[in-house]
């Protein structure tokens, strides 16, 4: 290894208020290290601040102003430099001494007058020890890098299959798109609210709050299995078709249950998915369907799913009703309040009723933005 190839011969920094104890170092690890050198230790502490940082500190303890001691703890208390291992040079030979150098991060002491041959043995083991930690340091962050690429892209896929399934659902129902994201968006804002409380904190963890949101798109999906003639009626559903409607919730469960047995693995915001399509029109009191579960025996992630769903359709226009303001939706919610629906969650959309209003007023904008757009390339015909 040349001594010039500055890219690749390691850099000792040598310490000391000495001159003729830097000479004497520099004099011997030249042949075989880059040597820098510093007078003191607010000079070293300039030297390693720089983009060319030494791989190896020799730094003597007893120096007028600030002594190695500090120099080594500052050193150690930054992240760009505490990884430089730093070898104490002294003539200090009292344990209390040594023990402090070490705590402070040290890695080896090397008494004064040096010897040559432990000088340069010492160095480079240590050199040696860098190298294997600073190669596992990289492989480690690598993995990390890896690691968080490749949730990514699970991510990803479950976001793309996700909106795959609804667009699906939406050219059933042009209706279902923007009640889709809405609705997702409700939920979120309500599972965030709700995750301190005691009743729900226990099962609205930061990730099942995020997979509640990425699952809470396939609420509806199991109106794909229910015929056009009822789906897209125009008016009220006799009460023989609205037994065929109900079945939407089964359908739903069932078709996320088939595509997870199909994985061969259960997947957590599948989970989710199923629990919400399945139990999402099941009512506090026990009315709903398609099990006519009760309060708490109702699934968390439905009950929050259940007072977004019938805020959204109370405030949307369909081919069989006008759309209800705000305040009169909000006047329904809260009069079903133990009801329908669970009084707590109804508590938080109380509280979070302004948010509930600009969700809905920006999807609402997306939704003319489109609108608008087709008009402008023709679709007006």
């Amino acid at each position: 290894m040349s001594a010039t190839d500055s890219t690749k011969v390691p850099a000792v920094l040598v310490v000391d208020d000495a001159s003729d104890n830097r000479m004497i170092l520099t004099e011997l690890l030249k042949p075989l290290y880059r040597v820098m050198e510093a007078a003191n230790g607010e000079e070293a502490l300039v030297i390693v601040e720089g983009a060319d940082k030494p791989d190896i500190i020799l730094l003597d303890v007893m120096m007028p102003g600030m002594n190695g001691f500090e120099v080594c703890r500052r050193l150690k208390a930054r992240a760009d430099t505490r990884d430089i291992p730093v070898i104490f040079l002294t003539s200090l030979n009292a344990t209390e001494d040594e023990t402090r150098g070490l705590v402070l991060g040290a890695v080896d002491y090397i008494s004064k007058p040096v010897n040559p041959p432990v000088v340069t043995t010492r160095v480079a083991n240590h050199l040696r020890l860098k190298a294997a930690a600073d190669f596992l340091r990289n492989q480690n962050e690598f993995l990390e890098q890896e690691v968080a690429r490749r949730i990514a892209e699970i991510t990803a896929v479950q976001e793309v299959a996700i909106l795959a399934l609804t667009s699906l659902a939406e050219t059933r129902d042009n209706e279902t798109g923007s009640h889709v994201r809405r609705t997702q968006h409700f939920v979120k804002a309500l599972a965030d609210h709700l995750k301190d409380h005691p009743r729900f904190s226990a099962e609205l963890d930061e990730l099942s709050r995020k997979l509640l949101f990425q699952s809470a798109p396939l609420h509806d999906i199991g109106k794909i299995g229910i015929p056009d003639v009822i789906l897209l009626k125009p008016g009220r559903l006799t009460p023989e078709e609205f037994e065929v409607m109900k079945t939407h919730t089964t359908l739903g469960r069932d078709a996320i249950q088939h595509a997870e047995d199909q994985l061969g693995m259960n997947v957590p915001f599948l989970r989710l998915a199923k629990e919400i399509a399945y139990s999402h029109q099941e009512r506090w009191n026990g009315s709903g369907y398609p099990q006519g579960k009760k309060g708490d025996d109702i699934p968390v992630s439905a009950r929050i799913m259940a007072v977004a769903d019938v805020y959204d359709a109370l405030i949307s226009p369909r081919v069989y009703k006008k759309a209800m303001s705000h305040e009169d939706a909000v006047a329904k919610i809260v009069e079903k309040r133990g009801i329908d629906f669970d009084p707590d969650v109804v508590d938080a959309f109380l509280a979070l009723q302004g948010e509930f209003r600009t969700i809905a007023g920006r999807f609402q904008e997306d939704d003319q933005d489109r609108a608008d757009k087709w008009l402008r390339e023709g679709g007006g015909g």
